[in-house]
């Protein structure tokens, strides 16, 4: 009878590092633990925190086979190059040594399980030479169950390591993390998966195109593990050969031509062809969701571009060339408001009932956004009397700004639009020195420091929409406006007293008050 194949192991597990050496991207934790391990410093609790992925668990598994290495003939001692032969390093690589525990405080996280640690940490190792107790998330564990662990974590018997991995380091107590040596282990940058994921296709014999190569790294997000899991759904997809067209047809990405030319028509205001290419992606598979994203990814490469004019080696020619041309005629304030609109497009298709829909509404609300003139440009237009311009760089008018007649309208008008405050102590407590729009010089009756000045010209600005200097003024000043209400009501009174009707009515009736009534008109 034929043997059987032997089962199929995935990439991920197939290309775990045995050693330093294969640990990509945290040379700085490498270099930390052979100097320790040279020295004799090591410490009796390592921290291991970072994203999923990028190798906690396998450089716990590397420090124990360093802390046990024996060598070929048997009589090495702790190395940061484990030899992957002896006996020790052999049985931690098949996850069967006798001293080297492993545990996951995700289903082992009660202070039943701490206390069987506890327990055992008291004997010695039985051939090893450290007895090593990998948790992984460790920050699973109850508060009962860390709260035992401490006393033993901080003075371990000599011959017994602890290594804690977690994603969450947050939720790990300060108690903890003071006890433990800590390292944060980086996210692998996009250029480094992609020539890793390169190596390892060329050892199994699978052709993968470059920019397939560099799909899977940047849907990877940093993380080695799941663009491993990526490249090996990509290679079963490819059936032998991967190409990114396929790749972006897996992952349900659009293609970035496609991105470049809807991000051409948002500008352009096109927006019947806005929506046409939105279906057309929508109609091959692609989520609008991923749509959104592809145009906020867009949009960040040109910012990049225009700031630095630095190269992203996961860019093509024709993408680095177009996103160029775009930061050459693109401002600053225009890319960062095309940053906002999109990403809060993003959020608003994540929660939608109708995504495509969704996705359409917040594309034409950028489209009409980019008719608006930029700020920034707007109100250095309004101090030189120049035009605006919009986002594609068409004239637009600047408003005139709107000047009250007199400081009593320029109270009306900040009463009118809600700045109730600021209205009422302009009227009954600040004299007039001086009215020439868009300077204001005043005298108040009680001290008024420089940020209220400030909230003061703020406001005036956002009421006309031009620029006021507000100062504050020592010559002669006009009394309030309420000290002038007064005056006029006072004055009114004497003329009403002074007319000969109600005189010969106030000597007919001694002791009778004059009173104001006020009629309001019910009409509307």
């Amino acid at each position: 009878m034929a043997s059987e194949s032997p089962a199929y192991r995935v990439l991920a597990r197939k290309y775990r590092p045995q050693s330093f050496d294969q640990l990509i991207g945290q040379d700085a934790m490498v270099t930390t633990l052979a100097n320790a391990i040279a020295r004799g410093r090591l410490a009796h609790a390592f921290l291991l925190t970072g994203v999923r992925g990028v190798g906690k668990t396998s450089t716990a598994r590397l420090l124990a086979k360093s802390l046990n290495c024996v060598g070929p003939d048997g009589t090495g001692g702790p190395t940061i190059s484990p030899c992957a032969a002896c006996e020790p390093c052999r049985a931690i690589a098949e996850g069967r040594h006798i001293d080297v525990v492993e545990m996951d405080a995700a289903s082992n996280r009660g202070i039943d399980d701490v206390r069987e640690i506890i327990e055992a940490v008291r004997y010695a190792a039985v051939s090893a030479r450290y007895k090593v107790y990998i948790v992984d998330e460790v920050h699973m564990l109850t508060k009962e169950a860390f709260n035992a662990l401490l006393k033993t974590l901080e003075e371990p018997p000599a011959h017994v390591k602890f290594v804690f991995a977690t994603t969450e380091v947050k939720k790990v107590p300060i108690t903890v993390l003071s006890r433990c040596q800590r390292f944060d282990l980086r996210r692998i940058p996009a250029d480094a998966l992609a020539a890793h994921f390169a190596a390892i296709t060329r050892a199994e014999d699978v052709e993968v195109e470059p920019e397939a190569l560099a799909l899977v790294a940047r849907a990877a997000e940093g993380s080695v593990r799941d663009g491993l899991s990526i490249l090996d759904q990509a290679i079963a997809h490819g059936e032998g050969a991967v190409t990114g067209e396929q790749v972006r047809a897996m992952l349900g990405l659009s293609d970035r031509s496609a991105v470049r030319d809807l991000l051409g028509r948002v500008l352009a205001g096109d927006a019947a062809g806005v929506l046409a290419a939105v279906r057309a992606q929508y109609d091959m598979g692609t989520d609008p969701s991923a749509l959104l994203v592809g145009l906020l990814e867009a949009v960040h490469g040109i910012t990049r571009a225009k700031v630095s004019g630095a190269e992203d080696s996961a860019q093509s020619a024709e993408e680095r060339e177009a996103y160029a041309d775009w930061a050459s005629r693109l401002g600053h304030g225009t890319l960062h408001r095309l940053w906002q609109l999109l990403l809060k497009g993003h959020a608003e298709v994540g929660a939608a009932a109708l995504p495509i829909e969704a996705a359409e509404m917040a594309l034409l609300r950028t489209v009409h956004a980019a008719e608006l003139p930029d700020p920034s440009a707007l109100l250095r237009q309004l101090g030189s009397g120049a035009p605006t311009v919009n986002i594609r760089g068409a004239p637009a008018p600047a408003p005139e700004p709107v000047m009250p007649p007199s400081f009593a309208a320029l109270v009306a008008a900040l009463e009118k639009a809600g700045k109730h405050a600021l209205a009422l102590e302009l009227h009954d407590q600040v004299g007039l020195v001086r009215y020439t729009p868009p300077e204001l010089v005043i005298r108040p009756a009680k001290p008024m420091d420089s940020a209220r000045l400030r909230d003061l010209s703020g406001a005036l600005k956002e009421v006309t929409g031009a620029a006021w200097t507000v100062a504050l003024g020592d010559g002669d000043a006009q009394p309030t406006l309420l000290q002038q209400e007064r005056a006029a009501e006072d004055r009114l009174r004497d003329e009403v007293l002074a007319a000969p009707v109600v005189a010969a009515a106030m000597n007919a009736f001694p002791g009778a008050e004059l009173v104001v009534y006020e009629y309001q008109s019910q009409r509307s």
